[in-house]
C-alpha cells in the first residue's frame, strides 16, 4: 500500500521529492506507536474508570427488599432486581442489603464435628492389575475412629458382594473395639 501511495503521489505532484526528510524506519514506528498509544489514552478517558454509580433509588430498594426478605441470598436479589429492570452485581447487592442480625447456619466442619459419630463413608472403585486384570474394591471407612470397618475385592462383583454395604448404613455404625 505504501509503494501504490508514493507511486500514485509522485504521478500527481511533481514536486513531492522536496517534501521528504530522511529519517530511519525505527523512528517512523516510535512515531505510529506514539500516535496509537495517544489515540486509546484519548478514547479511554472519555469515560469515568470503574463501575457505574447506583442510584439512591436502587441502593433504598435494596434495602428495603432485604428487611423483608432475609432469608434471599444476593443472587435471588440480582434476579429480582432484573424483573425490574434494574441490572446490577452481586457484589453491588452484597455491598447495600441489610444482613440480618442472626448467626449464620453452621459450616460443613461444624456439621461433620457435631455427627462425626453418626457417619461412615462408603468407596467403591476399580484398580488394574500387572497382568491388565480389573479389580473391584469395596471399602466402608468410620470416621470418628478413621478406622476402615469393612474391605472386599473381587474380580466380578455381584449384587449379594455389594449388599454388605447395607449393614452399615444405618445411623449408628457398629463399634470397633
Amino acid at each position: 500500500m505504501d509503494r501504490l501511495f508514493w507511486s500514485w503521489l509522485s504521478r500527481c505532484w511533481s514536486g513531492w521529492q522536496s517534501a521528504l526528510v530522511f529519517v530511519q524506519p525505527r523512528t517512523v514506528i516510535a512515531w505510529q506507536r506514539k500516535r496509537f498509544r495517544d489515540y486509546w489514552a484519548k478514547l479511554s478517558q472519555q469515560a469515568r474508570p470503574g463501575r457505574p454509580p447506583i442510584s439512591r433509588e436502587v441502593r433504598a430498594l435494596t434495602r428495603k427488599i432485604s428487611v423483608a426478605n432475609p432469608s434471599w441470598g444476593s443472587p435471588r436479589f440480582v434476579g429480582e432486581l432484573r424483573k425490574l429492570g434494574i441490572d446490577v452485581g452481586k457484589s453491588t447487592v452484597d455491598k447495600y442489603r441489610v444482613r440480618s442480625e442472626q448467626p449464620p447456619s453452621p459450616t460443613w466442619k461444624t456439621f461433620f464435628k457435631n455427627h462425626v459419630a453418626d457417619l461412615v463413608s462408603i468407596d467403591f472403585f476399580v484398580a488394574p492389575t500387572v497382568k491388565f486384570k480389573v479389580l473391584f474394591v469395596l471399602v466402608v471407612l468410620v470416621h470418628h475412629r478413621r478406622r476402615v470397618l469393612h474391605f472386599n475385592v473381587t474380580e466380578q462383583p455381584t449384587a449379594q458382594w455389594t449388599g454388605v454395604v447395607r449393614k452399615y448404613s444405618s445411623c449408628h455404625p457398629p463399634r470397633i473395639g
